[in-house]
Formats: structure tokens, sequence, C-alpha cells
């Protein structure tokens, strides 16, 4: 496996052309979709002719430091489920985004406190970053507690954008947390 980044229990790598099924997995569980698109899933169609061929273009456009990698236990081999870094579309390469998105027979064991980490590590001392951002509906406690774990703070709240409407707790709308080199420094 070409390794992006390996941490004490998983390896993260670029996805490739073969992956669809992976994502189309992660996607089809309504518990996994829950804060994203009120539990739908992603259709085939959307990851095999939108996701995936964005993913594989953000390689490219960042030079393969940042965009969207698949998580790998590295003693079972299993798929985990991927994690995040990369700019806004348009935006600076110095301040970029953290996300995951892991199988629910994956939650609770840590990797996503374990992979954050590791690529709030990567980002400050290898990719030249300056501020890592995340952001979750207000009601996901689980992905608000992995951001606090890892040194972010919240830095504000954000309108829920009218695709997600639908989701529980919309209504509350979003929250960002964020962290500087600086701040990571100093943990």
């Amino acid at each position: 496996m070409d390794a992006y980044l390996d941490t004490e229990r998983l390896t993260l790598r670029r996805f490739t052309a073969a992956d669809a099924d992976l994502l189309i997995e992660l996607d089809s569980d309504p518990a996994v979709m829950r804060y994203l698109t009120g539990g739908r899933p992603t259709t085939p169609e959307e990851i095999r002719e939108r996701d995936l061929p964005s993913i594989l273009a953000g390689y490219e456009r960042w030079g393969g430091d940042l965009g969207l990698f698949a998580a790998h236990d590295q003693e079972r081999g299993a798929f985990v489920g991927w994690f995040l870094l990369r700019p806004e579309r348009g935006g600076p390469l110095d301040e970029v985004e953290l996300g995951y998105r892991l199988r629910r027979a994956e939650w609770g064991k840590g990797y996503a406190t374990e992979g954050s980490r590791a690529l709030l590590t990567k980002a400050f001392t290898e990719l030249g970053v300056h501020t890592v951002w995340a952001a979750t509906m207000a009601l996901n406690d689980g992905s608000r507690k992995v951001m606090a774990k890892v040194g972010m703070t919240m830095t504000g709240t954000l309108d829920t954008p009218p695709d997600m409407r639908m989701v529980e707790g919309s209504e509350l709308g979003g929250v960002r947390y964020a962290i500087t080199k600086e701040q990571w420094e100093r943990q």
C-alpha cells in the first residue's frame, strides 16, 4: 500500500479509480450520512461519476499533498473510512479543512482522533499550513469532541446550507473549529 501517512494503527493512502465500492459502501450507511444528508445514501452513480473523479483531480491540483485519503487499519487491512485535508476551492493553500468519515463499525475506537492528530502534524510541519479548520452540524457531538481533543477551538457558528435543511438538528446550524500553527505548537 502506497502510504500518504502512517499513524500508530492507520495507513492513509490516496484513493484510486478502483476504490468506488469502498466509498459506495461507506456512504450507504444511514448512520454515517446522518449529519450530511439526513441519512440518504450517496448513489453509486454520484460516487463513480462525480465524487471519485473529483477526489482524483484533487491530487493533481494539489500535487498529491492535499485531498481525501482512504484510511485502513494496519493490522486488519480493513477500510476504516477517509480523512480530508484540503483547501476550499480557490482558497489559500496555507488554510485547509480537516474532515473525516468513518464506517460505523469503526466508531468509538479513537481512529478519528488519531488520524486527525497525524494530519495536523503533517500540515504544520511538512505542508506549510498556517490554519486548519473543520465544520460540523452543531448537534454532531462526536465530531465536536474529536475537534476539541486535537486542540481545535470553536471559532464561530454557520448557517445550515439549503441542501441540508432536512438534516436532524439543521435548525441549530453548524459550528466551525480551527487551530493555527502557533496554537498547535503550544500544545
